[in-house]
């Protein structure tokens, strides 16, 4: 809970005085929409998982009726709103489960790469959701030959140890949580694979939609 809080209040931070048009800046992992539409469906998943309209699927729809909800509110309305729903969910968090801090953690850098903000790249709450995502990724994997990714501080491999991997992928921890958070390119995996042939895994880093068009960074 308190990683989320920290994560809240660097976004708040991040697009509290942005001028109008930074707003209206295209986010470039999530390119359907703008950094107020992002902010906005932050805004309203607290705002519905409070009120326990959040869906298994996190839908399209639902994500969508967020955004449309808050189309004339500015950044400050937002922030107002945000800030209003800290307490409940905390509340909720303790009741049932951290799973919000993904949302704010993922999102949080998809504002930065549209903003050009770097930040937030090695917190305890990154590196809490990469590993809920490790665990995703493995049981996305089923029984391909191991494959390890190598960081600058995380090493992991699906089985067994590095030297047995038939599959190395190395990059530094933050670009890894960011692939597996379906934030990087088929393209950027294969430039960090040292090696083998990455191709028949990069479906299982697809955990969250299709993985993106063009490269995406943070820096």
């Amino acid at each position: 809970m308190e990683e989320w809080a920290r994560a809240q209040r660097r976004v708040v931070d991040l697009v509290r005085d942005l001028p109008p048009e930074r707003t209206e800046l295209t986010v470039p992992a999530c390119p359907d929409w703008t950094v107020r539409d992002l902010f906005s469906h932050m805004v309203g998943l607290g705002a519905d998982v409070v009120r326990g309209a959040e869906p298994d699927d996190h839908n399209e729809e639902w994500t969508s009726r967020q955004v449309r909800e808050r189309r004339d509110h500015d950044m400050a309305a937002l922030v107002a709103e945000w800030e209003s729903l800290t307490g409940p969910l905390r509340d909720w968090m303790a009741a049932n489960t951290t799973r919000p801090l993904g949302d704010v953690i993922i999102h949080e850098q998809d504002l930065r790469g549209a903003l050009r903000e770097p930040g937030g790249q090695h917190t305890p709450g990154l590196y809490a959701v990469m590993d809920r995502f490790l665990g995703r990724f493995a049981a996305a994997l089923g029984d391909r030959a191991p494959i390890a990714l190598i960081g600058d501080g995380r090493r992991w491999v699906s089985a067994g140890d590095e030297a047995g991997a038939a599959v190395v992928v190395r990059a530094p921890d933050f670009e890894l949580a960011r692939a597996l958070m379906t934030r990087r390119s088929a393209a950027q995996l294969r430039a960090w694979t040292e090696r083998g042939d990455v191709e028949p895994y990069l479906d299982a880093f697809a955990l969250l939609g299709p993985l993106p068009d063009t490269d995406l960074t943070e820096s």
